[in-house]
């Protein structure tokens, strides 16, 4: 198969497109033919060697580490997957990755792909998504009817985020530029701040009660 790898640390001139093994599903794991990966800041950390302590690489290294695609082969224990199914997963940092057109994946990492976007398009979905799981859940605890500001939430982050808030049952209060503005709103903010226009803490009263 092809993929893109690197030799040594360095910037992005150490990249090369070039013929790689084709992955084998081993226990636990399963192979993704790949329709989309996304790149991530910490990509460009791994590549850079600045995070070498906590995330080593074994080179060759194929970067990128969320995907979508479509499994292809079921390792041995692996249940509930099968081949054809289409699949997002966010793969361990220290593994081989997504530039390429297959790829290795440990089944827990799973999680069935959308159905109401392209497949390629998923790919931008795993490593935002649960970034926005864990900040609103499992460090915030946040609950139904509570009130909730999500600051950027025209970014990646925070416009899962507010999905995520709003259909956790809370109010959602979010600052976003008027170009991202519609949007946020059609992702269910109660209340849309424009940071460009009014300083946050102007807007916000300096009082929750007027958050939303």
């Amino acid at each position: 198969m092809k993929a893109v790898r690197y030799r040594s640390y360095g910037d992005s001139g150490v990249l090369v497109y070039e013929d790689a093994d084709h992955p084998v599903a081993g226990p636990g794991q399963v192979v993704v033919k790949v329709a989309g990966t996304a790149f991530n800041p910490l990509d460009v950390a791994i590549r850079g060697g600045f995070v070498q302590q906590m995330f080593p690489v074994v080179f060759p290294h194929i970067p990128n580490y969320d995907v979508a695609g479509v499994i292809t082969e079921v390792g041995e224990g692996v249940s509930g997957w099968s081949t054809g199914d289409a699949v997002v997963a966010y793969l361990p940092l220290t593994a081989p990755g997504a530039a390429a057109e297959y790829v290795a994946a440990p089944a827990e990492a799973l999680a069935a792909a959308p159905r109401t976007v392209d497949l390629a398009d998923a790919a931008a979905l795993p490593s935002a998504g649960l970034t926005a799981w864990q900040s609103l859940f499992d460090h915030a605890g946040l609950k139904a009817g509570q009130v909730i500001l999500v600051n950027g939430a025209g970014g990646a982050v925070g416009g899962y985020a507010v999905q995520l808030a709003k259909q956790a049952g809370a109010r959602v209060t979010a600052t976003a530029s008027p170009r991202s503005a519609d949007r946020v709103r059609s992702y269910g903010a109660d209340r849309v701040i424009d940071y460009t226009a009014t300083p946050l803490p102007e807007a916000m009263g300096g009082n929750g009660s007027t958050w939303c």
